[in-house]
Formats: C-alpha cells, structure tokens, sequence
C-alpha cells in the first residue's frame, strides 16, 4: 500500500497524543489519537489499555495539554476536547 492510500487519523476530531523519552520507547509510537472529549484520567486509561506494558512509565510522566503544564490540575475534572492534544513527557535527567 502506498503512503498516499494510508488513512490519516483526522487531528480535528480527535484528541492526539504525542509520546517524549521514555514514554515514547515504551509505547513504541511517536503518537495515538482518541476520540474526545474524555478526561486526563480517561485518557490514562485508554493509553494504557492500548499499551498495556507503559503504566510504569506513563504514571511519572508530566503531561501538557496544548502546550500548558497540566501536573497541578485534577486530571479527573479536566476534559479534552478533539483537537487539542496531550504531551507525556517523563522526567529528564541532567541540567
């Protein structure tokens, strides 16, 4: 099949998800899309159902929706509507 033939997941209408570091390694993709709107914790969830071997990984990790931190907000209250998209990105070593 030719690139041209591949479907792309519409980023309008879905909730796209884009792996860093670690998270990336372990879920073996650079990103997921999912269809919206859903929490932070419904996401987790459905991050981890697709990739079942990423809890120990995708729990440490920092998330960003739409470029703003997202750690000190209640991930059960805050929705993710298609079209914005959520960064994992895992703690970082060094300086």
């Amino acid at each position: 099949m030719s690139p041209q033939n591949v479907e792309q997941p519409d980023q309008e209408t879905q909730v796209v998800v884009r792996y860093w570091a670690a998270a990336r390694a372990v879920t073996g993709v650079n990103e997921d899309h999912f269809d919206g709107p859903l929490t932070l914790t419904e996401l987790r969830g459905r991050i981890l159902e697709r990739h079942p071997g990423a809890e120990r990984v995708i729990g440490i990790c920092s998330m960003l929706v739409d470029d703003e931190p997202a750690g000190s907000l209640d991930p059960d209250t805050v929705r993710v509507r298609p079209g914005q998209s959520v960064e994992f990105l895992p703690p970082f070593a060094g300086g």
